[in-house]
Order: structure tokens, then sequence, then C-alpha cells
């Protein structure tokens, strides 16, 4: 099968691209960048939100080193740059920052691949997460680039999904705080079209996906088999070590992420914020 590489390029030699003062370093051939030269604690103004943004739209994921000094009001500020702050359905907040969630242990939601609350409506656009304490070694988190995972599917497999919406479910965790099941359940596409970039992307995940819209469970389960699992294909993935002040932001419109759940116990802490979206066609 002939598959036209639709990547975007990297700089030259893998050498790091200065705009404005920043830099943008590519880190794998699929997804994935390291920015430097940036201090948000210290202010931002709406033309380096308008360079991050393209750094994002070009890479998937993007992390900015460096932003221990940042408060839970900075995080906050930052994002609502990017659009409306979404306060997760079941999940709780940290006291006094509404949208603002502790990450604080692996689980069996954050290690499968997925894509951030996309059992709701509208799911969040950009994610935003700021390392807080990392452990000595182990906790990294995996991407995976979903306009790969669709481009490189067969034609007739394309021309198949292109036809299909699936049914996302919220999990357990939703029952638990008592949020009604119609409000953590919906049907989205199972290939959707980026707002902004125009492509096409993968757009079904293992955490919340039961089956396609209109088929039963056992009809769905072979085929997302495949498609759960063709989504982390090792060629399509960057692997992230984090450091305390990174900040990662990543379009969960064309990713999926996984974490590694070999920190052996030891304290991992986040903050996480998303940014609304749109629904998904």
């Amino acid at each position: 099968m002939t598959v036209h590489d639709t990547r975007p390029q990297a700089a030259t030699d893998g050498i790091a691209e200065v705009t404005h003062g920043i830099a943008v370093e590519r880190q794998a051939g699929s997804l994935g960048a390291y920015i430097s030269g940036v201090d948000l604690a210290g202010g931002f103004d709406d033309a380096l939100v308008a360079v991050l943004r393209g750094a994002l739209l070009e890479h998937l994921v993007v992390c900015i080193r460096g932003q221990e000094a940042m408060t839970p009001d900075d995080q906050l500020a930052f994002a609502r740059a990017w659009g409306t702050v979404l306060v997760h359905p079941y999940v709780p907040s940290i006291e006094g920052h509404p949208g603002v969630m502790r990450i604080y242990d692996t689980n069996a939601v954050t290690q499968t691949w997925h894509s951030d609350t996309t059992h709701v409506s509208a799911p969040p656009s950009i994610t935003m997460l700021l390392a807080r304490t990392i452990p000595p070694y182990g906790g990294d988190t995996m991407f995976a680039n979903q306009y790969l995972a669709y481009e490189t599917l067969s034609p007739g497999l394309r021309a198949t999904l292109d036809s299909l919406r699936a049914v996302h479910y919220g999990t357990e965790l939703a029952k638990e705080a008592g949020v009604d099941a119609e409000r953590v359940t919906n049907s989205h596409p199972v290939v959707r079209h980026h707002p902004e970039t125009g492509r096409r992307a993968l757009y079904v995940n293992d955490n919340y996906v039961r089956h396609f819209d209109g088929w039963t469970e056992a009809e769905s389960a072979p085929l997302l088999k495949f498609l759960f699992e063709y989504a982390g294909h090792p060629e399509f993935t960057w692997r992230h070590k984090w450091k305390v002040g990174d900040l990662l932001l990543w379009d969960n419109r064309c990713t999926q992420h996984a974490v590694i759940a070999d920190t052996d116990g030891a304290e991992r802490l986040l903050h996480r914020i998303t940014i609304e979206g749109d629904v998904p066609e």
C-alpha cells in the first residue's frame, strides 16, 4: 500500500526553528516538540499565544519547559487565552480553582490509549498538563498521532469508517458521582475533521467507546479491537519523559495518549486543564 506522507516536515537535521526568540525543536517523526525561550509566569500576549498555537497545530503535542514558577492562577489565565476552560463533569477540581484537576496516580484509565473526556457532547480541544512533582524515574506519557492512524489505513477501510459513528460512555466514576448517564453518553464520528487544519483523524478510543452507533457490542468488537490497537502503533508515537516545570499542551482532536505505570509507587503530581472544544464532525 502506498501512503502519502502528510506529516509536517522537520527543521533541517532536527535543529530547532526559532521564531520571535522562541525555539521549537521537533522530537519525533510522528509528533511532539520542545519549546524554549518562554516564561509564562512572567506574562504573555496574543502574539506569543499565536506562535504557540501554530506550533501545536504543526506538532500536535508541545512541551514548554521551565514553567515551575506558574501558579494555578497563572495556569488558568494562560488557558483562558486559548478558549473556555472545561470543568470536568465528575472529577473534582482543586479547591478554589475550578477547571484545574489534580493528576496524581496512574490507573487503568490513564494507562489505556485515549483522548480526554470524549464522552461529552463537545469534547475538549486542548489539554494543558503542568508537572509539579515528578518521580526519579518512570511515569512517562506516550502520545500517538491519529492523523497518521487514519491516513495509513487502506482506502477501503477508510471509506467504511468515514460512514460510521461510535458511542462514547462515561466511566464508572460518573455513575458513582451521580452524573446522569445521558450527559456522559454521546455518539461521535469514527473519523473526525479537525476544525482548524481540515485534516481527518481516527476518533475512537478504548476508554470510552463500546460499540458503533446502530451496532451491537458483539458486532463492533472485532473492528474496534483492531482500531484500538492500531491507534498506538509505535511509528505513530512519541514518549515524553517528564521534568518538574514541564507544561505539555496536546490536541485531543487528533492525538491519543497513555501513561506508563512504572514509578514504583513514587509521588507523581501534575495539574491538568482542558479547553472546551466543538461538536465533532
